[in-house]
């Protein structure tokens, strides 16, 4: 028995098309979880991949905005600042390592903490060229400090990442040599502040919806499907 299919509408009228959830990714390149994090939220895109139009931004937010150039031993450092012991760090970085596998996300030995504002002005001018530019360019600056340990302030790796990521690679020389968009990321990190943010990743949906936190696939996957179908409105 052949099946038929049975058209509701006009077949040359299109299907008004759902709007897109816009979503903003507020983190730093030198947080962990943040890497966890946008794994486990591309995991869940793919998952609504053709159901649910999104729109992803990334918002700068520094998790250590005084840091010096040459950085600080990333131990020394973190224990100091969360307050930790030895077997407490290691158990944290334990945790974050399988959290990172089990989203495809291995963690290699992050040596120091460096300063991320020259990546967050990168991956600012990234954003007004192309949404795919940014996303791709976040990736990589994650990947080369989580993944392979390099400094995400070196102006010659923010250059290479910009043009792996299909960017023009003398603008991005340019965008660091001249200290451009500065104003615009030290904005935008207010304007996250004065909304709540305080801790990353934050991601927020449409402007209503947090969700903080490296969060599994799932409860991301969860959370899209009930806000586009307005049980979250």
């Amino acid at each position: 028995m052949c099946a038929h299919l049975i058209l509701t509408t006009d077949p040359m009228t299109s299907l008004p098309e759902k709007p897109a959830l816009r979503i903003d990714f507020v983190s730093d390149v030198a947080c962990p979880w943040c890497a966890v994090g946008l794994n486990s939220l591309e995991k869940a895109l793919q998952a609504v991949a053709g159901e649910i139009p999104v729109e992803l931004h990334f918002q700068p937010f520094e998790l250590n905005p005084t840091m010096a150039a040459e950085g600080a031993d990333a131990g020394e450092y973190l224990k100091a600042k969360y307050g930790l012991g030895d077997e407490q760090l290691a158990r944290n970085r334990a945790t974050i390592r399988e959290r990172g596998a089990a989203v495809g996300f291995d963690f290699g030995d992050r040596l120091r903490v460096r300063n991320t504002f020259d990546a967050h002005r990168l991956l600012h001018w990234a954003g007004l060229q192309s949404a795919d530019a940014q996303r791709a360019l976040k990736h990589a600056m994650l990947q080369a400090y989580h993944g392979q340990g390099l400094n995400p302030s070196d102006p010659q790796l923010l250059v290479r990442l910009a043009g792996e990521a299909g960017l023009d690679s003398l603008e991005a020389v340019a965008v660091l040599n001249e200290g451009r968009y500065a104003e615009e990321v030290r904005a935008a990190e207010a304007e996250w502040q004065r909304a709540g943010i305080q801790s990353v990743p934050s991601i927020v949906i449409n402007r209503q919806h947090l969700i903080q936190g490296g969060q599994s696939p799932e409860v991301f996957e969860q959370a899209l499907r009930q806000i586009a179908g307005g049980s979250l409105s």
